[in-house]
């Protein structure tokens, strides 16, 4: 078994180089420059480990790192903990996001602890949904803490090497921080200013909400490189096909901060398959985000479409001929 810090294959071609705070690959994929490729993995309702490996086997060979998601929506699946770990030793490179809505500070940090030990290299740092809006209405939210202040808790832990509360550690956690952006959430003016406020934080890496209103989000990403935020954490952009023009009216009516131009809603609404001109619609917004200045990336959310992932990777070209890392890579392939 590997684990996401130990030693690439062909592993000279993305060297862990001074500076870096991980050993993962995608703090790797990204300080070299490469234009990087995530993606969400779809939490089981069960505890049997293979369903968690079938869904990951779908990404082989075409994202850098996937997320797994804690609680999303607010609806209760397997942990994310638990994903990172059975899939960290099988060699993926994991991103644990970790919700302030369920733990408090003690935990969080016990959870990164725990994390890092067992070789998860990326944590990405969210205040969460509320309660009212999943399966469990009734939970008691905690809110501790929030994104910004957590990334700043996290960040002391690695740098500082200390608990919050000034305790030493032995060993710190050798974790990528990074947050959540919404390009879209009112005001529109504010969002670029509450980037910099996560980046000041301690985000290295930012995955966005979905990006349908590429013009609106080439004038995000123009604010964005006037506060200089592209020179200091790596953006990226959220992209995922929808799977008919009534899912595009749900989503657009019922969740925060995503915007979809009338525009798709009635090219889908023309289209002979809906399904697949969603489809074509995603691989279309790559292409046109790859040529963004200051984005590094795309970070992919397919719910329940995580099959056609690597379909959607093959048709934008965005790997630009490069191979990420796969548990079939042979030796001497580069991920390059």
């Amino acid at each position: 078994m590997r684990f996401d810090d130990e030693p690439l294959i062909a592993g000279e071609a993305l060297p862990i180089l001074p500076g870096h705070v991980s050993h993962g690959r995608l703090e790797r994929v990204l300080r070299a420059g490469a234009f990087a490729v995530t993606a969400e993995i779809s939490p089981p309702d069960s505890a049997d480990p293979h369903e968690v490996y079938e869904r990951a086997a779908m990404f082989d060979g075409y994202v850098d790192a996937i997320n797994a998601t804690d609680g999303s929506g607010a609806n209760c699946h397997m942990s994310s903990v638990g994903m990172c770990s059975l899939l960290t030793r099988r060699g993926y490179a994991m991103v644990m996001q970790v919700s302030a809505r369920d733990r408090n500070r003690i935990a969080i940090q016990g959870d990164v602890l725990g994390a890092s030990a067992m070789g998860v290299s990326n944590v990405l740092c969210l205040t969460g949904d509320s309660v009212e809006v999943g399966d469990h209405p009734g939970a008691k939210p905690v809110f501790d803490l929030d994104s910004i202040s957590m990334l700043n808790m996290l960040r002391k832990m690695r740098d500082d090497e200390c608990f919050l509360s000034g305790r030493k550690l032995t060993e710190p956690p050798r974790v990528f921080l990074g947050a959540a952006a919404n390009p879209f959430g009112p005001p529109l003016d504010y969002r670029p200013q509450r980037l910099a406020k996560k980046i000041d934080a301690g985000a290295q890496f930012v995955q966005t909400q979905y990006c349908f209103d590429i013009d609106r989000f080439k004038d995000y990403m123009a604010a964005v490189r006037d506060l200089g935020l592209h020179e200091k954490a790596f953006i990226l952009a959220g992209v995922g096909p929808l799977a008919s023009a009534k899912s595009a009216e749900w989503i657009r009516t019922n969740v925060p901060g995503v915007h979809i131009p009338d525009s798709i809603i009635d090219r889908l609404k023309a289209a002979p398959s809906e399904t697949e001109e969603g489809l074509r619609v995603c691989v279309e917004l790559i292409q046109e985000i790859v040529e963004i200045e200051g984005v590094h990336g795309v970070h992919i959310m397919a719910f329940r479409q995580e099959q056609r992932v690597a379909e959607i990777v093959e048709r934008s070209g965005v790997l630009g001929g490069r191979t990420p890392w796969h548990p079939g890579l042979a030796s001497g392939q580069t991920e390059m």
